[in-house]
């Protein structure tokens, strides 16, 4: 009896801690990594300062899903919980009236509640001292010290502050930072606000080691959950069973989430890009197209497989996905770091090297071209957002998709075939999801039990 209590007692304590640590909720990427964000942003402030604000915690229908992170406040910061700040002030020197300013960084965290952490768990506090440690700043300070320390370097005579102002007239996180600037009356009338977003979204479109190898533990546990779909996959279950089961393999391999709301489209709904309800028995013939990955510290995957709902493809559905294919891979053999790009009106677009590839090897059923068929882009950036930010020619560091489509509802024939590829320091392209089954014949491979 002793010793079941010992042994309790020590699960309980190691359970303590965990929940203490994780509850901190800094990332593991190391601090070094953010503060280096943090510096290339200021560089970009023209001496201005940057006042950022994380997410608000979730109440109501949207509970359920959890806390996440702001994405651009995640990245400066790593920092995991609701309701904190940050203040970045580049460095700037004396000039006339204007007093030099070192470069400043402070998070500020809000203050601790005993009572609140009785539902929530221990939170780290400004006055804790392994603050500094833990976060990776010089500063740390609670959110009712904002005020008057942001007042304090605040530049003069003239005051840009950046902060993250919202394209939408609804009320969202990312709406706060204003609506506090504007409320506090120890900001001077001088002030002029601008938007941040750009700038940290210029920041954002080239990923480090660090995020990279997120990207790859996002994308390794979500090749597992295709597999185990492909093993799975037969006539008679339902598309949410499927999804189910791909979520769960990829949570128990490490992800918090999905990337985005799972798409298991069969039959008809083969042919529907964004269908979600997932509520469709899937019938022998049918070809089922699985649009589904996993998010893993915060950074996204993003995959998608086409398979024969019985193991095998029929001579028609084998004619379509060995176009799609095709067209994949025309236009992941025409990507050039610094000149291709996923915008369709650019004249090196990789949508056109797909588009037209569609367009010459196929026909529907009239004799057309298949090309009318393929009615959405080649592909997208991928990081924080499964649609992640960043324009302009893909280049070293960037991360991004390659997923042509055809969709031909008459026939009930639809196939997506989506692969995440990088750009690596040399320019070369990597197909992070070279080791899931491409070819029809490896789908049918990988399906056979």
């Amino acid at each position: 009896m002793k010793l079941r209590a010992s042994r309790l007692s020590v699960l309980f304590l190691c359970t303590s801690l965990l929940c203490t640590i994780s509850l901190f909720a800094l990332d593991h990427q190391p601090g070094a990594d953010y503060r280096a964000r943090r510096v290339a942003l200021s560089a970009k402030l023209n001496g201005g300062i940057a006042v950022l604000f994380a997410a608000t915690e979730s109440e109501g229908p949207n509970e359920i899903h959890g806390f996440r992170q702001d994405n651009n406040f995640f990245y400066l910061t790593g920092w995991a919980e609701p309701g904190a700040a940050v203040v970045i002030a580049p460095a700037v020197k004396a000039e006339g009236a204007t007093p030099a300013r070192p470069y400043t960084e402070i998070l500020f965290l809000p203050a601790r509640d005993p009572a609140q952490e009785k539902w929530t768990g221990p939170k780290l506090g400004a006055e804790d001292p392994k603050a500094l440690e833990v976060t990776g700043f010089d500063r740390v300070a609670t959110l009712d010290q904002m005020h008057d320390l942001v007042r304090q370097i605040i530049p003069r005579p003239q005051a840009e502050i950046y902060t993250a102002i919202a394209h939408s007239p609804e009320t969202t996180p990312s709406t706060l930072p204003m609506e506090w600037l504007k409320r506090t009356n120890s900001f001077p009338a001088y002030a002029d606000y601008l938007d941040v977003n750009d700038k940290i979204a210029e920041l954002r479109k080239t990923k480090d080691q660090g995020e990279i190898e997120r990207i790859r533990q996002a994308t390794d546990a979500s090749i597992a959950a295709h597999r185990a779909a492909m093993k799975e996959m037969r006539p008679g279950l339902f598309e949410y069973q499927i999804a189910a089961l791909m979520q769960y393999k990829f949570e128990t391999a490490g992800c918090e989430r999905p990337a985005y709301a799972p798409i298991v489209g069969s039959g008809f709904y083969s042919t529907v890009l964004h269908y979600s309800e997932n509520s469709h028995e899937i019938h022998d013939g049918d070809l089922v197209v699985m649009d589904v990955a996993g998010e893993y510290a915060m950074y996204a995957s993003d995959i998608t497989r086409t398979l024969p709902a019985n193991g095998h493809f029929t001579p028609r559905q084998r004619e379509i996905y060995n176009v799609v294919l095709g067209a994949q891979q025309a236009a992941m053999q025409a990507v050039v770091a610094g000149k291709s790009t996923l915008d369709k009106t650019e004249p090196n677009s990789l949508y056109q090297v797909a588009y037209d590839y569609i367009n010459t090897h196929g026909k529907d059923l009239h004799g057309e071209p298949l090309g009318k068929y393929f009615i959405h882009g080649v592909g997208h950036r991928v990081g924080l957002e499964v649609h992640d930010v960043g324009s302009g020619p893909l280049d070293r560091g960037d991360v991004f998709t390659v997923e042509p489509g055809v969709y031909i509802p008459e026939e009930k024939v639809g196939v997506r075939i989506e692969d995440i590829v990088m750009l690596d320091e040399k320019g070369k392209l990597v197909n992070l999801t070279a080791k899931l089954p491409h070819t029809p014949e490896e789908v049918e491979a990988a399906m056979r039990r």
